[in-house]
């Protein structure tokens, strides 16, 4: 496939996501019930003159009567978007959605996009300012230099809320966090290095602007644009934003200036820096090549000349990513949370030396099984946080805050900190960051061959196109292939375009290898071959399970067409259990602040309370492998013996059997689930063990689990991941009847996850 065929590919996948099921990334969901006609009268008309009395004799009451508190203003011309130049400010409104998606999905704010159609920064400058206070703070985007600038500090200067571009100090910001840490890793103090920037717009010049204000002298940074080094007395092609910047230099080009220099800031075009010139520089070099998509130089072309370097870049497929994700999401949280009048340059260096400390950190499992093979330690790999940590949401914006109230700009002063660390981890969302964290994992490890084998389903085929187009595998459809190649016009993908392996069970020419592996298995359970080769012609899940077995693939999902007990008996035809290891259903509970695992969901029908302790083991184990620390509480709906009637007794026995087991994680019960997710219960049972409240849920029987985890989901608050099918010795996941093409997307994920990690042990 050539680039252009990629890139068209690419083009209609991304135009397709934007346009369905339904057009845009974002809505507006209302945060008050609206059931009844007290509550509309309440909400709007007559109920609500109150609220508009009460802001009309104090302003600031809007933060208490309305989500101007947690709102933030999403504003661009569209003068300058992505690298895509001057396309006018509509063409910039999916650029702004999709930075409002990012403020709720990393930080729970809630924005609206504006798109201001003028080039003129009066024109813009005027219409923000009688927009501006409806806001808790304005985040301007996709400006172009220099007027950006001027837009910004005036802005700044006429609204009572904070102003930030983030194209000038996002950037600024992650990499002084960088830079900090890179001189810790090199033993260097921060105002003695010499420091070479390269690239005059926004970012360049918010980045110098705040790494002056961290300690780099003046006098030992220089500053390159096009025409060379920002020297004083140049007059082509500068301007005041420049000048501030100029320095008494001999140098005159970017390679004079890098001989002997500790430090080289890109932020400008792919190819400026040479083997050459980082050969010149000092030793322990550090480079950051952040421009985008190609940085200035890579890791590769600097190592092959600097063993010594450290080298951070804008793209997360290396070491020491600059992404803007790690800074503004968090800065506008603390911001708003103290109703700060203005982002200053003391919250900037707050956040720059915050997101320095995190790195310093020990990095937590559910961000470090992100990166297989790569151990995240703080040094020269790791000088910046993950833009996936989950600390993030709450280590950041309290220094954000802190450095607001001490400068004097805090509305709303924080008097507990512990409290305000507390509340921002319930406001994390953790189903982004619980599948995020599984699909950099598998996309950082070696490629598995994952077999869809209900491949003629238009959904499956959407799945398996999708998945291979996400770098997530190698998929591989079950079926025939005509049925396959006319379904796949049917549903409007590009046959030419349609790559995916097909794999026709009656043709297959590894069937006599699969009928004798399965005869071997079922000849003494009333099986004859040609039993067996029937099945394998025929089942579907019997033929992928083989080539699961006999190594022909890494991982399967089924599901989409067959219940799924349905499944696993067949699949079990072909696979054992892992040795030692009890096969179960472990669902995930994805809500707001937690994510609770809920086993078993789908396999054992009414277990015993033996049973009840090795689903509790390989839950346990499960739910570890996944990153989290396993905190298992035994439910019944009788607390602690009361009452004890036949039912709550197994349960009991179970937490007995447990204790002479000698486990290494935290276990309790018999209780309901109130108490063991509810530490403000446990007043009345002081023995009780459980230190946290507990995140893996052992239910009585399948019903109970099945039906619990039914209700949450179909309520629609809490999401929800699964039936995980854990304890196979070889990674098979199944769907739900009729799932949609991303929820077979997110087993196949999970599938090949499964495989990722058991060729890493």
């Amino acid at each position: 496939m050539t680039i252009q065929e990629r890139r068209a590919r690419a083009d209609k996948e991304a135009l397709d996501f934007h346009r369905y099921p339904q057009p845009g990334k974002i809505a507006i969901a209302a945060t008050k019930p609206m059931a009844t006609q007290r509550d509309l009268s309440l909400a709007y008309s007559p109920g609500v003159a109150a609220p508009v009395r009460k802001i009309a004799e104090n302003p600031d009451a809007a933060y208490d009567y309305t989500s101007k508190g947690n709102l933030v203003g999403v504003i661009s011309n569209g003068t300058a978007i992505l690298g895509l130049g001057n396309l006018g400010s509509l063409a910039s409104k999916p650029v702004m959605e999709g930075k409002s998606v990012l403020f709720k999905r990393f930080a729970d704010l809630d924005s609206f996009d504006i798109e201001v159609a003028t080039a003129d920064a009066d024109a813009f400058i005027e219409v923000v300012r009688h927009i501006g206070a409806t806001f808790g703070g304005v985040n301007l985007e996709d400006i172009s230099s220099p007027d950006c600038f001027r837009i910004e500090a005036e802005l700044q200067d006429l609204l009572d809320v904070p102003v930030f571009h983030d194209d000038q100090h996002g950037t600024a910001i992650i990499c002084s966090a960088g830079l900090i840490n890179a001189c810790e890793v090199t033993g260097r103090r921060i105002e003695d290095v010499r420091l070479v920037l390269c690239g005059a717009g926004a970012a360049g010049l918010g980045s110098i602007t705040l790494m002056k204000a961290l300690g780099v002298r003046p006098e030992n940074t220089t500053l390159v644009d096009i025409d060379g080094v920002v020297y004083r007395g140049r007059t082509v092609g500068m301007d005041q934003w420049k000048s501030v910047h100029a320095t008494e230099t001999a140098h005159r080009t970017l390679a004079e200036a890098l001989v002997g220099a500790d430090v080289f800031i890109g932020v400008s075009a792919k190819g400026v820096l040479t083997q050459a010139m980082v050969a010149s520089m000092a030793p322990n070099p550090v480079i950051f090549a952040m421009a985008n998509p190609d940085p200035e130089i890579t890791p590769e072309e600097v190592l092959e000349v600097r063993q010594d370097a450290i080298v951070a870049t804008g793209r997360s497929d290396y070491p020491n990513q600059v992404n803007n994700i790690l800074g503004f999401p968090y800065i506008f949280r603390g911001a708003l949370d103290v109703q700060a009048r203005s982002i200053n340059h003391e919250m900037k260096v707050a956040a720059a030396r915050a997101l320095a400390m995190l790195a310093r950190e020990d990095v937590p499992d559910e961000v470090a099984i992100a990166y297989q093979g790569r151990k995240l330690k703080f040094g020269r790999d790791y000088i910046i946080p993950s833009p996936f940590d989950p600390r993030l949401i709450w280590y950041v914006p309290p220094f954000i805050a802190e450095a607001a109230m001490r400068t004097g700009v805090a509305r709303k002063p924080i008097a507990d900190m512990d409290a305000y660390r507390a509340q921002l981890r319930r406001r994390l969302e953790p189903s982004a960051g619980f599948l995020q964290t599984i699909t950099d994992a598998v996309r950082s490890g070696p490629q598995q061959r994952v077999v869809f084998t209900e491949g003629e389903e238009p959904a499956v085929i959407r799945a398996a196109y999708a998945f291979g187009n996400q770098g997530l595998g190698i998929p591989v459809l079950v079926g025939r292939e005509e049925q396959i190649r006319a379904n796949v016009l049917e549903i409007g993908l590009d046959p030419d375009e349609f790559s995916v392996e097909i794999v026709n069970a009656r043709l297959s020419h590894r069937n006599r290898a699969y009928v004798d592996h399965l005869y071997g298995r079922l000849q003494r359970d009333g099986y004859l071959k040609r039993d067996v080769q029937r099945l394998i012609n025929q089942d579907r899940n019997t033929f992928a399970g083989s080539m699961l077995a006999l190594g022909d693939a890494d991982a399967m999902v089924t599901g989409v067409t067959r219940a799924f007990d349905q499944c696993v008996e067949e699949v079990s035809r072909v696979i054992d259990p892992e040795p030692g290891d009890r096969v179960i259903g472990l669902s995930a509970l994805l809500a707001r602040g937690r994510t609770i695992f809920v086993a078993d969901t789908s396999v054992c029908e009414l277990p015993t309370s033996q049973d009840l302790v090795e689903i509790a083991c390989a839950a346990a184990d499960a739910v570890r492998r996944l990153g989290h620390t396993p905190r298992v509480a035994f439910l019944s709906y009788s607390t602690f013996g009361h009452p004890l009637a036949d039912q709550p007794r197994r349960v009991r026995d179970a937490v007995e059997l447990m204790d002479g087991r000698g486990v290494d994680f935290e276990y309790e019960g018999e209780m309901p689930p109130d108490v063991a997710l509810d530490p403000s219960l446990w007043e009345n049972y002081p023995f009780q063990r459980l230190r946290e409240p507990a995140n893996v849920l052992i239910m009585p029987a399948i019903h109970s689990a099945a039906i619990s985890t039914k209700l949450v989901q179909a309520l629609g608050e809490v999401a929800v991941v699964g039936p995980i099918l854990v304890g196979l010795s070889r990674s098979v996941q199944v769907c739900g009847l009729g799932d949609s093409p991303t929820r077979i997307i997110t087993m196949a994920t999970l599938a090949a996850f499964g495989a990722v990690r058991a060729a890493a042990l």
